[in-house]
């Protein structure tokens, strides 16, 4: 029994660890994903053509 409560403790702090490093390794999508190439200041057009 008392292995067992210590991989549960183990599991629960590397959890918590992991989620810790990821939040300050990973960027959000709209800081990751942004080029000079994309003109979102246009909305009039899109890819079929002016709207």
């Amino acid at each position: 029994m008392k292995s067992f409560l210590a991989a549960l403790a183990f599991a629960v702090i590397a959890a918590v660890a992991v989620a810790m490093l990821l939040n300050t390794v990973q960027r959000p999508s709209s800081v990751a994903f942004t080029t000079s190439g994309a003109r979102v200041g246009d909305p009039g057009h899109n890819l079929t053509g002016p709207v």
